[in-house]
Parts: C-alpha cells; structure tokens; sequence
C-alpha cells in the first residue's frame, strides 16, 4: 500500500512529460512570441489522414492518425530574427524542445531554402497509437523524413532560434 503514491505520482509525470498546450519562440529575435492551440488556429490548417512513425533503422515505431497541424514557415513568416545581414541567416539554425527536454535541431537552410521546410508542421490535433499513452497537444513532425521518429517532437514547449559560433 504505501508504495501505490509514489507509483501514482511517477505515473502521472510521466503522462504529463509530453503535454504541451502552448510553446515559446525565443532567441536571436527581435520579439520574443508564445503561441497556444488557439492562436495556431488563426493559421491555414493542413490536415492528413495517417502517418506511420519509424525509427532510427526504418523499423515501424508507431502511427499516428486524423492530424491536423499548420506549416511551421507559416507562423515563423511573423517572428523577426535579429540580423541585419541576410547572407548570415545560413548561420541560423534552430531547436526544438520538448516538455520532457527532448531536442531537434534543422538549420534555417533546411526550413527556408529547401523544399522539406514544406514538410515541417506543428501539430495541433492528431491520435496516436492506441497502446501508447502520448497524448496529442501541440507537437513538431517533419513529414517528409524517412525516419520522422527522430524528429517528432511531442510536447513541444520551445523553438529557440540561435546563430553558430
């Protein structure tokens, strides 16, 4: 009996780990901005059927369904890096943190020169596989990667743009 309260309160971080409701884009900007599921909805909304998730060795992780999410470059075209030079945008780059402190990084190339920054949402609505536990919440996912389990970042809580050294 006296070990069900630590089990209880162990088991409700860990379902709570990957919930976010609203995340933060900081950094070299010039205004840093919080976005939460209400003000995503202001913003085109691409919808897909399913996913399969795979992993680091292409092997089936999971799926997810019914997603609903808004292209990233959308809502970066409102957030102002402070750089005065364009040509030193390509030392930009730019990284992903979920609540659980789990972190993707994508070069501001990948997201703004290349045609897989298409491929970049932020998820606002999806359903994922019944046995996992995840809850849907804000998340990032870039749809076009062979192995988008690397890149799914659930419970996303920050986006911090910042310049290499």
């Amino acid at each position: 009996m006296r070990y069900i309260l630590p089990i209880l309160l162990f088991l409700n971080l860990v379902a709570k780990a990957q919930e976010s409701k609203q995340f933060v884009v900081d950094g070299k900007v010039k205004n840093k901005s919080t976005f939460d599921l209400g003000s995503l909805t202001q913003y085109k909304t691409v919808s897909l059927d399913s996913m399969v998730i795979f992993d680091h060795l292409l092997q089936r992780k999971s799926s997810i369904k019914n997603i609903k999410g808004v292209a990233l470059k959308d809502i970066l075209s409102n957030i102002i890096i402070d750089e005065p030079s364009p040509k030193r945008l390509s030392e930009y780059y730019l990284v992903f943190t979920a609540s659980d402190n789990y972190k993707v990084v994508f070069s501001w190339n990948e997201i703004f020169n290349a045609k897989d920054g298409n491929n970049i949402l932020i998820l606002i609505s999806f359903d994922t596989d019944p046995k996992k536990s995840e809850k849907g919440n804000i998340a990032m996912i870039s749809t076009g990667d062979l192995a988008a389990g690397r890149r799914f970042v659930k419970g996303l809580n920050k986006i911090s743009i910042l310049q290499a050294n």
